[in-house]
């Protein structure tokens, strides 16, 4: 009997270690980011809308402001429309702005986060970029808004925030969070905004792509501002902000939110 105890506890301890240190299954098994969205006093609901024959979802949140606000389109992650990504949207209101966040995987449907994985890397840029587009324009046509639109992105949506940048001349900034960086003069020749990012120490894959963006962006006179965030790791966004994360991806997120509060207000 007591050697099945000792199994069992054996189990469960490395059931918990596989849940708090595996940042893709953490990526789905987000109770804590869906407990803080229900707890919310912000206006938060689900739109649709089309993009071309296609209907698109969105999530959106609306600040606790008597004024019209800039509005914020929010890239998800390589996992999909998580509810991480949805607490985001919450927190980008807390902060005064609109935030909207498309599924781009919208109509699709996918057992397992691997399935997810596999579903958004076989979009299309046109798709992307008209499902963006769409976005964006039906953003911009909220009454709430104030005319100024942003965008922001994390993981694979960091890397779409930069490329998407260069095709829409309308934003007002682009926020990219730990994604690839462009490395033609092309990628960045109709960029018109200001470009910040945020960047994980532990995550050359990603980092390894700064220096031609910033050598690209400089010869053109554009801004962009990349931040090397110490001892993080990709993602830390979402992993700084689970009630398990280590001492370096929470800095990092606080670091980093503490930056982008300030970079919001001047929208």
């Amino acid at each position: 009997m007591k050697q099945q105890r000792a199994v069992v506890r054996f189990l469960a301890v490395i059931l918990l270690a596989i849940l708090v240190c595996d940042p893709v299954c953490n990526a789905h098994a987000q109770v804590w980011a869906k407990e803080r969205l229900l707890k919310s006093p912000r206006h938060g609901e689900w739109v649709d809308f089309k993009s071309g024959d296609r209907t698109i979802k969105a999530f959106v949140v609306y600040p606790e402001r008597k004024d019209k606000t800039p509005v914020v389109l929010v890239i998800h992650e390589i996992f999909g429309l998580t509810d991480w990504v949805r607490g985001v949207c919450d927190q980008l209101a807390e902060n005064g702005v609109i935030a909207i966040a498309p599924d781009l995987l919208s109509g699709q449907t996918f057992e397992d986060v691997d399935g997810a994985r596999k579903a958004i890397s076989a979009l299309s840029k046109e798709q992307v970029k008209a499902d963006l587009d769409a976005t964006a324009d039906y953003a911009l046509k909220i009454p709430a808004c104030n005319g100024a639109l942003a965008v922001c992105g994390f993981c694979w949506g960091g890397g779409v925030t930069f490329a998407y940048a260069n095709e829409n001349p309308k934003l007002k900034a682009a926020y990219s969070f730990y994604g690839t960086a462009p490395d033609e003069a092309s990628k960045v020749a109709n960029i018109s905004c200001p470009v910040f990012g945020f960047y994980a120490e532990n995550d050359a894959r990603v980092n390894e792509t700064i220096p031609k963006a910033e050598e690209l962006m400089k010869a053109r006179g554009k801004k962009y501002e990349p931040v090397i965030y110490k001892g993080a790791t990709h993602g830390f966004m979402r992993e700084g902000e689970s009630p398990n994360a280590g001492d370096a991806n929470k800095k990092a997120r606080d670091d980093a939110w503490t930056r982008w509060k300030t970079l919001l207000k001047q929208l």
